[in-house]
């Protein structure tokens, strides 16, 4: 009993925050990010996922927790979370949703998933990274995701 509890207490304090909204219309959700990048001078970066894939969950912590990276993405972009969710049980309106959202970011899902799109202040798909390449163990390389994040600049994309 004692290991049971020992568990389930260690189970609940590695447990991460839920970041993506399950209720938003995810083509809004777009929409609205690059009305804003573009009134801030800034780019949109597109994290989709969900909160079935714990590779998401730990990105969106990982980010979150690293002072570096997060000042890289404040000063440069406009990051959100864009719910995807695969299973058909949704419904046929969320169903059809989610194939709009991943037809007007160039069908990223094709990447796994993490997956990030970089939009421009026009909303243009500019790249699509594949989060793969950002990992190291069990979790993310700042090393990579730092690179990843300065070769997207608006700075660095119009030199």
């Amino acid at each position: 009993m004692l290991a049971f509890l020992l568990a389930l207490t260690t189970n609940a304090q590695t447990a991460l925050p839920k970041v993506y909204d399950e209720d938003v219309n995810p083509v809004e959700q777009i929409d609205q990010a690059v009305m804003k990048a573009k009134s801030e001078g800034k780019f949109v970066i597109c994290q989709v996922g969900g909160n079935w894939c714990p590779w998401c969950l730990r990105f969106a912590d990982f980010i979150k927790k690293d002072n570096v990276i997060g000042n890289v993405i404040d000063e440069n972009f406009v990051f959100i979370h864009v719910n995807y969710n695969p299973k058909k049980s949704e419904g046929e309106e969320k169903t059809l949703l989610a194939k709009k959202m991943l037809e007007r970011l160039n069908n990223p899902a094709r990447f796994g998933f993490p997956v990030f799109v970089v939009l421009d202040e026009e909303g243009r798909v500019l790249h699509i990274q594949d989060s793969s390449f950002l990992e190291e163990g069990q979790g993310y390389n700042q090393e990579k995701v730092l690179r990843f994040f300065r070769n997207w600049t608006p700075k660095a994309v119009k030199q």
